[in-house]
């Protein structure tokens, strides 16, 4: 069983180490991850949700269960409300203790007056906008899990406490009041800021969540609230209205604006009988629908779910991160401790080397390697859904962007799915009339594309009874006392028919690019169907950006060999295989390394299943969509190409932050510890290093927002 809650107080990636830990020793817990940019967490297991809220609680946050993306995005809203006020309030507080610290430096003097107003402002910052960092850093230590909050605490707090001892003793020694509350006021700013660019990184749930109206008009012109509306219902939805479920249109003509699921900004038509999404706008004239489905059942539901869970993703460069910061903040704890004795014992005032020790504390945050990860990964996929690009699992991004390989499934996916009926070859006795017929009753039962054309094309078919199916192969029936078969030439060798002379029915006409279906009746061959699908508009455009990217392109389809291959010629992919059934396709994966497999019927689900990262076509059927971890909403293949960049542009992403947030923690504890002072180099004052902690974390920010910039 999985389940989800909502983690709040969370600054840094000790913390989350501490919430998994925390969950993890939870009796029925089989895995935790926690998700720093999303404050979320996902539990495997057959704990209590009250046991699971404790265990959050005793480490030292807030918890609560899942709630749904508006109400998190109200509350992440009222945090943010929440840091911008003790921000202002301690930025108040810290412009006159510089001041003041000013004014000691030019009269070289500060009378014990300036001193104790020095002291009262910080205490005023430490223990009001500041006491945050107190509570929460001392949470952390008592479990032995220092974090972001206690190294602010300890280096903030050491400064006021030394600082109020000199002052108390009244030795005239130097203070250092100023560091402490501009330490704190910084970090508050640096929060406030981070959090402001983390809602631009959740910007894509919340505009999903958005797009969910909070009421509907019944039929009778009475208001309803959302929750209420139950499957039945009849709504009317006005002009400029957005669809607040999934239904069926009852009444009237329309387009509706349907950009937000497909990304296609073209409206599209809608009469009765046809399906609406709720989400969609109504751009013509007024509509009355039946509700068909509500709240989670929608689709809308279940593309923030996919969101949510893609952004969730712990991605396998996560665990390098995972292990550095279990034991980063105690090693940055040891650091300052010996960059304290180190300069006592050099035999500097107690007040520069205790600046030393508290600059490692501030500038060793280690928030920045907490959010390059996440960050990233909410960005990009946020970027994918605003394409019509759904990554289903998170994972798949990685996987996607080692891809070398691309294989397609043809009928649906490369072609529109839409074949028609172009030929009827029948031999004797059998007529053209006779022949569709008899087929047509047949294909009454399957989904296929083919199936569909050929019944679609003979709708006065008799009725057949006592099918059977053979998944990629053919299906037979009984019609009037006979047996009919149809499918491809091996379904009818299978059944002892003898397909050469539709074989040689078939080489005799030009049927470059149509699909044959090979028809028997009572144990003979009858005849030849010929089908034709159209080329997908997006089709070439799709193989040729993935031959641009480096990519392998293939067809691997159930479809006649002659057909998939002139197909293949068209398109100028590499190979193209047809006669495939469902189980061949997976062997013709398996000779290959780091595959994508883009699909949209039942017989693709085990192709999309077993290749590295399955794409299914968003207008095929359910299974396929379940099984693949992308989906195309707008059918439109040249999503596959738009997949692999965005997931190679969030991966390229990701690594840059991290080299950032390494390199900037290596290369600057030593500068705050005063390894370059003798050498007359650089040094960094507690001041800066907070300043220097907080534009790391906005770094990594920045960087991951570019991703929505990002164009195919």
């Amino acid at each position: 069983m999985t389940q989800h809650l909502s983690v709040q107080g969370m600054s840094c990636a000790s913390c989350t180490g501490r919430v998994t830990r925390a969950l993890l020793q939870v009796p029925g817990v089989q895995q935790a991850h926690v998700n720093l940019a999303t404050e979320r967490a996902e539990i495997e297991g057959v704990a209590t949700l009250p046991a699971l809220l404790q265990a959050v609680e005793q480490a030292g946050f807030t918890a609560r269960p899942h709630i749904q993306p508006a109400e998190r995005a109200a509350s992440r809203r009222a945090e943010r409300r929440a840091l911008g006020l003790a921000a202002a309030w301690a930025m108040a507080g810290a412009l006159p203790l510089v001041l003041l610290e000013g004014w000691g430096h030019a009269t070289g003097h500060a009378p014990p007056a300036g001193q104790w107003a020095a002291a009262l402002l910080a205490t005023a910052i430490l223990f009001g906008p500041g006491l945050r960092f107190f509570r929460l850093g001392a949470a952390a230590l008592a479990h032995r899990a220092p974090d972001m909050n206690a190294l602010v605490a300890i280096g903030a707090g050491s400064a006021w406490a030394f600082s109020l001892v000199v002052l108390a003793w009244g030795d005239g020694g130097p203070v250092y009041f100023e560091s402490a509350g501009v330490i704190v006021a910084l970090v508050l700013l640096g929060r406030w800021l981070e959090a402001r660019a983390r809602g631009q990184a959740s910007g894509a749930i919340e505009a999903l969540a958005r797009l969910a109206p909070q009421t509907a008009r019944r039929e009778d012109g009475t208001d309803a609230p959302i929750a209420a509306l139950r499957s039945g219902d009849r709504l009317i939805i006005r002009p400029g209205e957005r669809v607040p479920a999934d239904g069926t249109v009852v009444e009237g003509h329309s387009h509706l604006d349907q950009s937000m699921f497909t990304g296609e900004p073209i409206p599209v038509a809608r009469a009765p009988g046809d399906a609406l999404l709720g989400g969609s706008v109504n751009q013509g004239a007024p509509l009355v629908m039946r509700v068909d489905r509500v709240g989670d059942e929608t689709l809308l539901a279940g593309i923030i779910r996919m969101v949510e869970q893609a952004q969730d993703a712990r991605l396998p460069i996560q665990a390098l991160v995972d292990r550095i910061t279990l034991w980063f903040v105690p090693a940055v704890l040891t650091v300052a401790a010996l960059t304290l004795v180190a300069w006592l014992a050099a035999g500097v005032p107690a007040g520069v080397a205790l600046g030393h020790a508290v600059a490692v504390l501030i500038i060793a945050c280690p928030c920045a390697m907490g959010l390059a990860t996440p960050t990233a990964i909410m960005v990009g996929t946020g970027r994918a859904a605003a394409s019509g690009v759904l990554f289903r699992h998170g994972e798949a991004m990685q996987r996607l962007a080692a891809t070398r390989m691309v294989a397609f499934d043809k009928t649906g996916t490369l072609t529109e799915g839409r074949p028609a009926l172009v030929a009827t070859l029948p031999l004797p006795p059998f007529s053209a009339a006779r022949l569709l017929a008899l087929a047509a009753a047949a294909e009454t039962r399957s989904e296929h594309p083919i199936a569909r054309a050929i019944a679609a094309a003979s709708p006065d078919a008799p009725a057949a009874t006592d099918f059977a199916v053979e998944a990629g192969r053919g299906i037979s029936a009984s019609c009037d006392g006979q047996r009919i078969m149809v499918g491809t030439a091996a379904f009818l060798a299978g059944q002892g028919i003898d397909p050469g002379p539709l074989e040689a029915l078939l080489a005799a006409h030009a049927t470059a690019g149509q699909t044959p279906v090979f028809v028997g009746v009572q144990g003979a061959a009858a005849g030849l169907l010929l089908v034709a699908d159209r080329l997908r508009p997006g089709s070439a455009d799709a193989i040729a950006a993935l031959h641009r990217m480096g990519l392998q392109t293939m067809i691997l389809s159930g479809d006649h060999p002659a057909t998939t291959a002139a197909l293949g010629r068209e398109l100028g992919v590499e190979a193209a295989i047809g006669g495939l059934l469902p189980a061949q396709k997976l062997a013709a994966l398996a000779g290959h390394d780091h595959t994508a497999f883009v699909g949209d019927g039942i017989n693709d689900a085990p192709a999309l299943a077993a290749a590295d990262t399955g794409i299914a076509i968003g207008t095929g059927t359910d299974i396929a969509m379940e099984t693949a971890d992308v989906v195309l909403m707008n059918g439109d293949p040249r999503g596959v190409a738009t997949a692999i960049m965005l997931a190679r542009a969030t991966l390229r992403h990701i690594r840059q932050n991290l080299a950032w947030a390494f390199a900037y923690n290596v290369a600057l504890i030593p500068v705050a510890a005063g390894v370059l002072q003798p050498l007359g180099g650089l040094t960094l004052s507690p001041e800066l290093a907070a300043g220097a902690m907080g534009l790391s974390s906005l770094f990594v920010l920045a960087n991951s927002l570019r991703l929505r910039g990002v164009t195919a």
